[in-house]
């Protein structure tokens, strides 16, 4: 596949049941909704460090990714599945959770830098670039005096979990608009 054949759509979170459904794995909730929506399962690709799968959306090739290197080494699998597909960041979208964003809010950008995040510091670091779109999805910051990690690792509540359940859906929806047309048809999506 050349570059300009195929969009990358990259969901960050932890592998393993102990990180099923908490905050920090937003990525992989949105690729679950994405795998449903083409009727596929993303494989473990050793080789990749990660677990991938290829669809089409009309004429339009996508590769769907979960790296499973945990969250702070995710940028070893990004940089293997660009090189495996000879694709440029820009034909790349990675999705990932944002304690700065209310639960339910999701923010798309085309680029910028990592913040306090560390899948996207770990990508930035490995790639060497931040100029690739992203979308980031809400949890909502800790309340005053909880453990961050414990805040991000940790599992929503009933009405938190429906707004992101909410959330998981409207990001997956404009991954798929940014795939098919481009980011700006991504960020109309999210209005």
């Amino acid at each position: 596949m050349a570059k300009k054949d195929v969009r990358l759509i990259v969901g960050l979170g932890n592998p393993g049941e102990k990180y099923a459904h908490t905050r920090h794995n937003a990525g992989f909730e949105v690729m679950a909704r994405l795998e449903s929506r083409f009727g596929v399962r993303v494989r473990r690709w050793f080789l990749l460090r990660g677990a991938a799968a290829a669809v089409r959306s009309g004429e339009k090739r996508m590769v769907l990714c979960k790296p499973l290197t945990y969250m702070n080494k995710s940028g070893e699998c990004v940089r293997r599945l660009l090189r495996r597909y000879r694709c440029a960041p820009e034909n790349m979208i990675v999705i990932y959770d944002d304690i700065d964003l209310p639960p339910g809010k999701i923010r798309i950008r085309k680029s910028g830098g990592p913040g306090t995040h560390n899948g996207m510091r770990s990508i930035v670091s490995c790639i060497g670039t931040q100029e690739f779109p992203r979308i980031r999805v809400g949890t909502g910051d800790r309340p005053a005096g909880e453990d961050l990690v414990e805040w991000v690792l940790g599992h929503p509540g009933p009405e938190e979990k429906e707004k992101m359940d909410a959330a998981f859906d409207k990001a997956a929806e404009c991954a798929v608009l940014w795939a098919q047309q481009d980011i700006d048809a991504a960020m109309r999506g999210n209005k």
